[in-house]
């Protein structure tokens, strides 16, 4: 695998305009030419939505707080469906996507970290990190929890087959309209939706605690992705199923786990202890102690 400083600093045609891009540009395209061709459809802009709401919890409730962070348990078959269900948002699989992450939280906005504004510059934040050749490789090392299950290592090899698959029956069902809003306009709003919480989060709201990094809590960003808005309170407590830390924090992920826990599919979601909450003035030094072996216990 190369370093991030040197994939970063390859050419704009060799890191988002090359094979692997193909087919992001392609449903891209086939959003906003076919949008074009249809007009504008409140029927269809309501069909986007539904069908991001499924796409992006995955990404949140699976592919981040699941595999990345281990933030609550599940049963074997219940985390196959989870792992299948985060790669029909075509980010390619769970062992890929939560080792590159737990990359990210080891070193966050420092060098090192494979999507950090302050290190690489916005746009490779935002999608850079995810269409580079150079970053194609899963580094199992970082993902042995899960590695060693061969249905999720089958699922990270054959990635693209769920989304190729969601495209054809969503065509199949609703013709051309439902492929153009369904399937590429949904998809797009779920890739940048994602995004922007590596991009954005580290740019744009109000810190409430001290963390070693620039992560931000944002409302606007936490209502768009079902909770991951409320950054800041991530980077300070990692492990928490829940990243809206108080009860005006708006986290729709954790109430659709909470309703999860409550019919007995996942259990012993990770909690945020009392202190953790309300220490606001924590000093970078002090930050290192428990919260950080409360991490690291999360991605052996």
């Amino acid at each position: 695998m190369s370093s991030v400083a040197d994939a970063s600093a390859q050419s704009w045609r060799r890191i988002y305009f090359n094979a692997l891009s193909i087919p992001f540009w392609g449903v891209h395209l086939l959003a906003v030419i076919g949008i074009a061709m249809l007009g504008f459809s409140w029927t269809g802009l309501l069909l986007a939505v539904a069908l991001y709401v499924p796409r992006i919890f995955f990404v949140t409730g699976a592919y981040h707080r699941y595999f990345s962070h281990r933030s609550y348990k599940t049963s074997r078959w219940f985390q196959f469906v989870l792992a299948l269900g985060a790669t029909f948002t075509s980010q390619k699989g769970p062992l890929w996507w939560a080792a590159h992450h737990r990359i990210h939280h080891k070193l966050s906005d420092a060098p090192g970290d494979l999507h950090s504004v302050k290190q690489s510059g916005f746009w490779w934040s935002h999608m850079g990190w995810i269409l580079s050749r150079d970053l194609e490789d899963t580094d199992l090392s970082r993902i042995r929890d899960f590695a060693k299950y061969p249905e999720l290592r089958f699922l990270n090899t054959y990635w693209m087959i769920p989304p190729v698959f969601a495209g054809v029956v969503t065509f199949m069902i609703g013709g051309f309209f439902a492929l153009v809003w369904g399937f590429a306009l949904a998809q797009v709003m779920t890739w940048h939706g994602t995004f922007t919480i590596n991009s954005l989060s580290h740019l744009w709201g109000a810190r409430r605690y001290r963390t070693d990094d620039d992560s931000r809590n944002n409302p606007v960003l936490a209502v768009i992705t079902m909770g991951e808005g409320w950054h800041n309170n991530h980077h300070h407590y990692q492990v928490s199923v829940r990243q809206g830390f108080f009860w005006w924090e708006v986290d729709a992920t954790y109430y659709v786990l909470r309703a999860f826990a409550a019919v007995g599919l996942v259990w012993d979601l990770h909690g945020i202890p009392e202190h953790v909450r309300a220490d606001q003035a924590m000093s970078s030094d002090d930050d290192a102690g428990p919260i950080a072996s409360d991490v690291a216990q999360s991605t052996l």
